[in-house]
């Protein structure tokens, strides 16, 4: 599944069986890949089943996604919108490896595996804002990426602004919508979209899928994402650029609600929110907080929080839910 920063691998069945994975690399200027297995899943509890099931992610194709545009000429680094209304276009998997067949001329099938980057630069793949969070929507088999920032994006000789990375100096990040042809994970071309442009929503740059800006939830650096059992975005951030804790947030991603964001919770001082996980009841919400109290000049003599228990800062999983049993968000 090739060798660079996973943030995760997170799957989804296609219609015809095939497992397919999908990744980020986790650094800037770097791809997002998906893995095809060669095998289909067996859906049945049974032995047999389990021990087949257990090997699918053994052998497949590998492929890095090319992102393009339809409005190249119109994107300028500052992050405003082409004149269509969106930051959109079309895009195509690109074939690097499938066994022992490398794809990518120049490097043997190990090479690839062993340097994906570099076989991703080979072949022309997007270079991505940080892609961490990879995940396809097991209600609507759409993929969404979290792309937490790149304040080199333009910066120097750095590669500039594109219609998939829209502003330079990008600190406070994205959200981008992957929709495979035919819903069907194991397409080699798909659509893109940006619903969501992070950052303060009084900043001209930013975007929610064009719902009011007058009454969404600042954001900024998304790291993890997850969905509710009623297909909703929910978004985790890490090193929020706005000068405020990191949080949780929430968004419809069908409907008249697109793109109307709200903040959720908030983390304590210098910790990320991590690991998002919403019960299929919608009854509680899971979260882990990550490093509370990690600010430079902290000390164990001076610490920045004392989270959770009055003692020294300490990382925890955290569920809330509602005092009289509902779902979250009705």
């Amino acid at each position: 599944m090739g060798r660079f920063k996973h943030e995760g691998a997170n799957v989804i069945v296609a219609k015809d069986g095939h497992v397919v994975a999908y990744m980020g690399d986790d650094e800037r200027f770097d791809y997002l890949y998906k893995f095809v297995s060669d095998k289909k899943f067996i859906d049945d509890n049974s032995t047999v089943a389990r021990k087949h099931n257990l090997t699918l992610l053994e052998s497949g194709t590998l492929y890095v996604a090319k992102l393009d545009s339809t409005s190249a000429d119109e994107i300028d680094g500052s992050g405003k919108l082409p004149s269509d209304g969106a930051f959109n276009g079309t895009g195509t998997w690109i074939k690097l490896v499938r066994g022992n067949t490398s794809y990518v001329p120049g490097m043997t099938a190990a090479e690839v595996l062993t340097f994906t980057r570099l076989a991703g630069d080979a072949v022309g793949a997007t270079k991505m804002d940080r892609p961490e969070d990879v995940e396809p929507s097991l209600l609507t088999g759409k993929i969404y990426v979290a792309l937490t920032n790149n304040t080199n994006r333009g910066v120097g000789s750095n590669p500039k602004a594109d219609e998939a990375n829209p502003r330079n100096a990008n600190r406070h990040g994205h959200i981008v919508e992957l929709v495979e042809d035919r819903g069907d994970n194991t397409a080699e071309t798909f659509t893109w979209s940006i619903p969501i442009v992070c950052g303060d929503p009084t900043d001209p740059s930013t975007y929610f899928a064009g719902y009011d800006k007058t009454k969404v939830s600042p954001i900024s650096c998304p790291d993890n994402v997850a969905f509710d059992g009623a297909g909703n975005l929910w978004i985790s951030t890490d090193g929020n650029a706005l000068g405020s804790n990191d949080g949780l947030f929430a968004t419809a991603i069908e409907g008249p609600e697109r793109g109307h964001l709200k903040q959720f919770l908030t983390v304590p001082l210098g910790a990320e929110t991590c690991g998002p996980f919403i019960t299929t009841d919608n009854r509680s919400v899971f979260v882990a907080v990550q490093h509370p109290g990690e600010i430079s000049g902290a000390s164990l003599e001076e610490p920045a929080s004392n989270w959770p228990d009055g003692d020294f800062a300490k990382p925890g999983v955290v569920v809330t839910w509602r005092l009289d049993g509902g779902e979250i968000g009705s």
